[in-house]
């Protein structure tokens, strides 16, 4: 936790903000996830849980538009795609992570066998994602079942409320591309003010921000096929399974 709250400038109050920072080993889309967002009124960093797979304000339920959860969003679309365009403008966020899964199909050719892999900083420190959000809300009469969902809240009004996010990408780098076309943005640390900052709303600002990371800041390491069952989520989703070939 300490290291968290230092990494990101963090305004941490109390102890009921510890179980935020709770280690999570294989996490899923729509569960939840650790988001940093700037406060605009104090300038302070803040950390928040919220849903992992993005809700536009104008959509019709929870579950977002027809289709999976949008986890995520591709970085040369982000000014124009009615999804983001907003949220690029005025609600970016940093999602703290300390590595993510990458799969690659089996080296043997077996058929719809994949092998993951787990990567990481090579100091297996933290790092941030650059993230969107959003606030969806409806009334109590067409919730469907909503109220169900662990990040959401109800008002007295009895209007329901989900704040979610989705993770940008990118090209991958040269090292990543053997695995898989795109990447998350991982920002560098001296550039998280400039993507939090509330003051900016011009995209093009900041597109200079979601290039790419250097093929040296990531390390792969191929793991268990026990992450791929999302009910596991304990330190075995990232032991290094030992390669033959």
């Amino acid at each position: 936790m300490a290291v968290l709250i230092e990494q990101f400038d963090l305004d941490v109050r109390g102890d009921r903000q510890l179980p935020l920072f709770e280690a999570r080993y294989n996490i899923a889309p729509t569960q939840e996830v650790l988001v940093v967002q700037c406060d605009p009124a104090t300038g302070k960093r803040q950390a928040r849980m919220m849903r992992w797979g993005l809700i536009p304000p104008w959509s019709e339920g929870p579950k977002g538009p027809s289709g999976p959860p949008i986890i995520n969003a591709r970085s040369e679309t982000l000014a124009q795609k009615p999804m983001f365009r907003t949220a690029m403008r005025r609600r970016r966020c940093l999602i703290p992570a300390d590595g993510f899964y990458e799969w690659q199909e089996s080296a043997s050719g077996s058929r719809g066998k994949k092998q993951p892999y787990f990567i990481h900083r090579p100091d297996n420190g933290p790092f941030a994602f650059a993230g969107l959000w959003e606030t969806w809300t409806q009334r109590r009469s067409s919730q469907s079942g909503a109220a169900d969902h662990p990040n959401s809240t109800e008002s007295e009004a009895g209007s329901l409320t989900i704040e979610s996010c989705t993770i940008v990408t990118t090209d991958a780098n040269a090292t990543l591309s053997e695995l898989y076309e795109r990447m998350p943005v991982v920002l560098a640390p001296g550039d998280y003010a400039t993507w939090l900052d509330p003051k900016i709303e011009d995209p093009q600002t900041l597109q200079h921000l979601l290039a790419p990371c250097s093929e040296d800041e990531l390390a792969i390491q191929p793991v268990s096929t026990h992450v791929n069952r999302v009910a596991n989520d304990d330190p075995r989703c990232i032991d290094v399974q030992q390669m033959l070939f």
